[in-house]
C-alpha cells in the first residue's frame, strides 16, 4: 500500500515549528518529534496539501516555502510513503492548538536532541548542507529501526 504526505520544516529566527506527536492513539509518530504535515486528500498537489496541512495544524498560512525533496519511507509494514519535503520561512497569520500534539519553536542545533527518527536526522542535515532537490529513501525494520538508505539512487552508510 502507497500514501503521500507532505512534511515542512518552518523556520523563523534560527528555529524550527515542531510538533511532539502525544495525542493520537496508533500513531506511528507517538512521542515523535517532527515537522507539520499530513496525508494528501483527493486530487491535491504537493503544495495544495502543504498548504492546507500546516494551516490546520497550526492556523499559520505559508507565504514563502521551498519544496526540497521525496523521501521514500518503506516502513517494514507493508506501507510505502512517498513525503513531498518543505522548507518554509514565510508565514501569516495567528498560532492555535494543534489537535495532534504540542507545537514548540526549537533552535535548529537543537532538534537533534529531540526523540527524532533516525531516518530524520539524515534529511535534517541535508536541509542544511544542500541547496538542490533530492531523493532520499529509508527502509525501516517494522518498528524504529533504520536498515537502509539511499540518497539520490545511492545507498548511504548508516
Amino acid at each position: 500500500m502507497a500514501k503521500l504526505s507532505t512534511l515542512c520544516y518552518i523556520e523563523h529566527n534560527g528555529r524550527y515549528l515542531m510538533l511532539h506527536r502525544t495525542v493520537k492513539k496508533n500513531d506511528v509518530n507517538k512521542d515523535k518529534w517532527i515537522g507539520v504535515g499530513g496525508h494528501f486528500e483527493e486530487d491535491e498537489s504537493p503544495e495544495e496539501c502543504l498548504l492546507r496541512e500546516v494551516k490546520e495544524e497550526t492556523g499559520y498560512t505559508l507565504t514563502s516555502y521551498r519544496y526540497r525533496g521525496i523521501v521514500t519511507f518503506i516502513s517494514g509494514n507493508g506501507v510505502t510513503e512517498y513525503m513531498s519535503l518543505f522548507t518554509a520561512d514565510g508565514f501569516e497569520g495567528e498560532a492555535i492548538a494543534c489537535d495532534e500534539g504540542e507545537l514548540r519553536w526549537v533552535e535548529i542545533d537543537k532538534v537533534y536532541d529531540l526523540n527524532i527518527w533516525e531516518g530524520d536526522r539524515i534529511f535534517l542535515r541535508l536541509l542544511e548542507e544542500r541547496q538542490d532537490f533530492f531523493s532520499l529513501k529509508l527502509v525501516y525494520d517494522g518498528h524504529d529501526g533504520l536498515v537502509f538508505a539511499a540518497l539520490d539512487g545511492r545507498p548511504m552508510e548508516l
